[in-house]
């Protein structure tokens, strides 16, 4: 059985899109497949902390980028998703860095990122589910944020009735 990374990602705030933390402006947002060409602006060196090129060049999983509409260039978030028999697995989740702590630009990335991967769930047929491996420390706040359940020491699941509450908070318009 493949070893998995225990996620460590804060849903700051379950939005309607993403928020400006400064002026509280709302920013639709669209996700896009990662591009090789993305890579460059994601670096160790530009405050990244996983190794994204190696998840882009795994075939067993997808990468996806989170932008704000009209604003492709900048990319506010990732998300390694795999596609397996029942479920979509997340293998990793990061916000930009300039959307990490307390003086970050953007709320909503992450709980974005989650509900972009339980639509690809029901594009698969898998009826919203999404399970990943969570920090231990941070299993009540995925409890309480996302509605995911525990089915293990670390391992959370994002059932239909959750998954649906994030879709329709993220994406009501589609």
């Amino acid at each position: 059985m493949r070893r998995h990374t225990a996620l460590g990602f804060e849903i700051d705030a379950i939005t309607n899109s993403i928020r400006n933390v400064i002026s509280g402006d709302s920013f639709q947002t669209e996700v896009y497949r990662l591009a090789k060409i993305d890579l460059k602006q994601i670096t160790k060196k530009n405050k990244w902390n996983f190794n994204w090129k190696s998840e882009l060049e795994n075939n067993a999983k997808e990468v996806y980028k989170l932008t704000i509409i009209n604003n492709p260039n900048v990319i506010q978030g990732l998300l390694s998703l795999s596609i397996e028999q029942d479920h979509i697995f997340i293998n990793l989740l990061e916000n930009a860095p300039f959307n990490i702590g307390k003086k970050k630009l953007y709320e909503g990335i992450a709980g974005n990122l989650i509900a972009y991967a339980c639509k690809v769930s029901y594009q698969h047929g898998f009826d919203g589910y999404v399970v990943f491996e969570a920090k231990t420390k941070l299993i009540e706040h995925y409890k309480n944020t996302l509605n995911a359940k525990l089915v293990g020491s670390q391992r959370m699941i994002i059932d239909t009735s959750a998954a649906n509450i994030l879709i329709g908070k993220y994406f009501k318009n589609e």
